[in-house]
């Protein structure tokens, strides 16, 4: 019998609750350990430069049609 407080998928806390859990978490985190503010700070600026470099790669090297070899990998028409 599995307990009430938990789904077929796994997860016990779904939606806004673990919204909130994970926010307090990272709060928490933020204020105990100062170390944290510089890993997000790192990640955070590092995330933002491979996405600008991907915006500009995607934007002045688009992908043409042609050379997308398999247009149907599933095989549905």
């Amino acid at each position: 019998m599995q307990p009430s407080n938990t789904t077929e998928t796994g997860g016990f806390l779904r939606g806004k609750a673990g919204l909130i859990i994970a926010v307090v978490v990272v709060v928490l985190l933020f204020v105990g350990l100062p170390a944290y503010r510089l890993l997000f700070v790192a990640s955070v600026v590092v995330g933002l430069i491979v996405a600008a470099i991907l915006f500009l790669w995607n934007k002045y090297h688009p992908v043409k049609e042609a050379d997308v070899n398999n247009k149907r990998p599933l095989g549905l028409d």
